[in-house]
């Protein structure tokens, strides 16, 4: 039996979770991977509004600080367990999408990118500002998930970086596994008739502003779901994590591991997130090596490096 394209996909991304672990030399190593999955979920719904659906966003970071904050204040003031604020955060998400993606998404282009970075803004602020609420530029602690208990109720005994790496892990895989349907669907053969002419789209009778704001709603709340696995991961949140720095560097992952794929923007999230760890040795020149080596794989590899790689690979087999 042969397998789908999107089988061999997670069968790639779940070998590369389930091996990675044996070249970590130290329980360190599990918080990077565990960080780099978080990004991977966030970079995950990217790749269904810019890589499916044509559209950009460099406010979605936006989207993560509510995730963040509903982890933490959900279960302070109602007294309930961490899960709750996190689905509360992601539904929160999906509604606010709704309401402002209806008129925002009638921009296109830059307009639209300006419109998107300016909700993100205002999200930044209102976080920063409320400081009875949210604690301000210094933050609030984030209530435990609880992994640790449950891998010890399970006999697992692993430590806390480990029981987040692999928990992430499922995360992943899970997320993957719906943005991967999804682009096999009827519903994404749609939004990615989008991406190439929404004036074609239209013409052969998709609904463009229904597909556009599906799109946007499903990002939403990826990057919602991964704001409050960010912050409950640090156990602590701050409104940098609504930050415009954290928008640009979701979509650069995005963009720079091949924004049309899953495992590519996954690759993406990875090599950004571990690269700064491997270019400490520059010291002052770290920034600029980054910024060197995001250059070079632009200009000569634009569709992104997995997909490139993934084409040299086929023409030299």
């Amino acid at each position: 039996m042969q397998l789908s394209a999107k089988s061999w996909t997670l069968i790639a991304l779940a070998l590369c979770i389930a091996l990675a672990p044996l070249a970590f030399p130290s329980s360190f190593y599990y918080r990077i991977g565990a960080v780099i999955l978080v990004n991977g979920l966030a970079v995950t719904g990217l790749v269904i509004l810019f890589g499916y659906a044509g559209q950009i966003s460099l406010g979605h970071a936006g989207f993560a600080g509510i995730g963040g904050y509903s982890a933490a204040l959900i279960p302070v003031h109602f007294d309930v367990h961490p899960v709750l604020g996190l689905l509360a955060g992601a539904v929160l998400s999906g509604v606010l999408a709704f309401l402002i993606g209806r008129p925002v998404l009638r921009l296109k282009g830059y307009y639209l990118a300006v419109a998107t970075l300016g909700f993100g803004i205002l999200v930044f602020i209102v976080l920063n500002n409320e400081a009875d609420l949210t604690g301000g530029p210094d933050g609030m602690s984030v209530e435990s998930l609880g992994l640790r208990s449950l891998s010890n109720a399970l006999g697992l005994g692993l430590n806390t970086s480990e029981v987040w790496y692999w928990f992430m892990g499922l995360i992943v895989l899970l997320g993957a596994y719906l943005a991967l349907n999804l682009h096999t669907s009827p519903s994404g053969r749609a939004l990615r008739s989008l991406h190439d002419s929404e004036v074609a789209a239209g013409t052969l009778g998709v609904d463009v502003a229904r597909y556009k704001l599906t799109a946007f709603v499903i990002s939403a709340v990826y990057a919602s779901l991964a704001g409050s696995l960010q912050a409950l991961l640090n156990g602590f949140v701050t409104p940098d994590i609504a930050g415009f720095l954290q928008s640009i560097e979701w979509m650069t992952m995005t963009v720079l591991g091949g924004a049309a794929t899953v495992l590519g923007a996954i690759f993406g999230a990875g090599l950004l997130t571990a690269l700064p760890q491997a270019l400490t040795v520059f010291a002052e020149y770290e920034h600029m090596a980054l910024g060197l080596i995001m250059m070079l794989v632009m200009i000569f590899l634009p569709t992104g490096l997995l997909p490139s790689l993934a084409r040299q690979f086929r023409r030299g087999g």
